[in-house]
């Protein structure tokens, strides 16, 4: 299960990696920046997370061969892990191991939760975790994933999906947003916030935007919204509006959506509301307890919007969410 961060003397979470024949390095790389490093930022007693790799054979050659991963523990280590994390490769439709299978299997039927990344929901769904669940993959895989597996409910224009106790992202880029996602379901939105900054990345995309399937390359180079985003973030509680944002960027609405698309991957809304729920959830760890107060100073303007905000974002209802991150008495 999820560890709580607001129990520091509890031991890490076990995060194991599967590494298989041909794996991504990039997607290696992203689950042990994500879960394996020191976080001083955090100003905890304790790491959060531990990563261990594990392989099905000794020396496993990387994708294209770039290296060889020698010295990892077998997959036994999946045994010990409460999130077993499993990349893609590129080779999607060529079967997996046996033991990788088994693997996959027996560490989700023994309740660990098991996230894939990229095209690591196809051994998902070679391992029958899938069929009759949401999933998603990388895009200029969909076609081939739905003839092998028809019975899984692909969703393949969105970044990651969260369905409980299996979550899949869409892409390599995608792999950091399920990481921050996890971060930010397990021990907050101020904690994931931190992590993000430290990553120089988003700190939240929604998982239901779009891949990035088909964008076309502007004409003219456009502006970074960096200064515009923190205008922004300086107003949520004000009656800041998409049209606002078009007038302070001097651009027009239509100039307005396309760098964002452009630049976040989504609309000036959907980062707008976002923003302000990662407001209000941090409002909510801060011990705030007045619903109608975080509404007002999130700029969510309602407790019921909140309430129907903070659930979707978060799976919790705000009370659920300070019971589980809000300050101990």
């Amino acid at each position: 299960m999820p560890q709580d961060s607001s129990h520091p003397n509890e031991r890490p979470h076990r995060v194991a990696v599967i590494v298989d024949e041909g794996t991504n390095p990039f997607e290696v790389g992203v689950a042990t920046e994500l879960f394996g490093l020191p976080r001083p930022e955090l100003g905890l007693p304790g790491p959060l997370y531990e990563v261990s790799l594990c392989t099905p054979v000794p020396g496993i050659r990387m994708n294209h061969g770039f290296f060889t991963l020698t010295g990892v523990p077998g997959l036994e280590a999946v045994d010990e892990a409460d999130t077993l994390v499993v990349p893609g490769r590129p080779d999607n439709v060529v079967p997996r191991g046996a033991a990788v299978l088994d693997a996959i299997r027996r560490t989700h039927a023994r309740g660990a939760r098991v996230m894939s990344l990229c095209t690591g929901s196809f051994a998902l769904a070679e391992a029958g975790l899938l069929d009759g669940r949401r999933a998603t993959t990388h895009w200029l895989w969909a076609d081939a994933f739905r003839e092998l597996h028809p019975k899984v409910l692909l969703e393949p224009d969105v970044l990651f999906v969260d369905d409980g106790d299996i979550l899949t992202a869409a892409g390599s880029a995608a792999a950091l947003d399920l990481g921050l996602h996890m971060w930010r379901r397990d021990h907050g939105a101020e904690i994931a916030n931190a992590v993000s900054r430290r990553l120089v990345f988003a700190a939240h995309r929604d998982g239901g935007q779009r891949q990035f399937v088909e964008r076309p390359v502007p004409d003219v180079p456009d502006e970074s919204l960096a200064p515009l985003l923190a205008w922004a973030r300086e107003r949520l509680g004000e009656s800041l509006t998409v049209a606002a944002l078009a007038a302070r960027a001097a651009v027009s609405l239509a100039t307005l959506h396309r760098r964002f698309r452009a630049q976040l991957g989504t609309t000036p809304l959907a980062w707008l509301t976002g923003e302000r729920v990662t407001l209000a959830c941090r409002l909510i760890e801060r011990g705030e307890e007045r619903l109608a107060v975080v509404a007002a100073r999130s700029g969510l303007g309602t407790a019921a919007n909140l309430r129907a905000r903070v659930r979707r974002e978060t799976g919790l209802s705000p009370s659920e969410y300070r019971r589980r991150f809000g300050p101990r008495t």
